[in-house]
């Protein structure tokens, strides 16, 4: 039998997942509309966004997470890369930004899976226990203890 607080759980992980799926395919879509604008500060700016989205994902549901937007971003930027209804092209062959943007987005999702672990750690911290020593919450620390 499942519980209303098991199942809560796992709703709760289902649109995570789906969060970190759409947050994937939002940065590949704006990185691929946005990335020739400016140039190369244009390609710059979505390489980092990528980065930073990457990085998010990976602190809210580590690597497994992360691959989840890895594919939401692949999808999109794949998709939108295709010649469109009207013959035009968001990322064409031959332009070097274009490979800057496909490369480059993949090698941050890879940033992102190699950065280091103790970023995603949840760690106390000493401001714990400065906590009991508070007078209020604990009065054997008070002044005439």
């Amino acid at each position: 039998m499942v519980t209303a607080a098991r199942a809560t759980l796992v709703g709760r992980l289902g649109v995570r997942w789906l969060a970190v799926v759409v947050l994937g395919g939002v940065a590949g879509a704006v990185g691929t509309v946005l990335h020739r604008a400016y140039q190369p500060w244009g390609v710059a700016a979505c390489l980092l966004l990528v980065l930073a989205s990457a990085v998010l994902a990976r602190a809210w549901l580590g690597l497994v997470g992360l691959l989840a937007y890895g594919i939401g971003w692949i999808i999109v930027v794949q998709a939108l890369s295709l010649k469109g209804p009207g013959g035009d092209v968001l990322i064409p062959a031959g332009q070097g930004i274009g490979y800057v943007w496909l490369v480059g987005g993949m090698l941050m999702v890879a940033a992102g899976a190699f950065a280091p672990q103790g970023w995603f750690r949840e760690v106390a911290t000493g401001a714990v226990h400065a906590v009991a020593l508070d007078p209020v919450l604990d009065p054997t620390a008070g002044p005439g203890a």
